[in-house]
């Protein structure tokens, strides 16, 4: 089943992050950014399609933009730990 999922980032320049899955098999169905720097965010999202929740998560995780704590990816991993918890 195609689902669709929409996360509020926190500490970026992205405000939102909607991710379209198949919860049957996981696989990362589109990943859409709301704000955030259109470049970084499209490659991000163009990477992540037709590949498995778990697979994404673990490469996003923990990757910072400069000085802060986090990053549009490192918040697109949390998005699908919430996706993840919920399935």
């Amino acid at each position: 089943m195609i689902k669709e999922f929409n996360y509020k980032t926190h500490g970026t320049c992205s405000t939102n992050i909607k991710i379209v899955y198949d919860s049957e098999t996981k696989i990362i169905k589109d990943v859409e950014f709301t704000r955030g720097c259109p470049g970084n965010t499209l490659g991000v999202a163009t990477l992540c399609k037709n590949h498995q929740l778990e697979e994404i998560r673990d490469l996003l995780k923990g990757i910072k933009c400069g000085a802060k704590s986090t990053s549009c990816p490192n918040e697109l991993s949390k998005a699908i730990d919430e996706i993840l918890k919920n399935n």
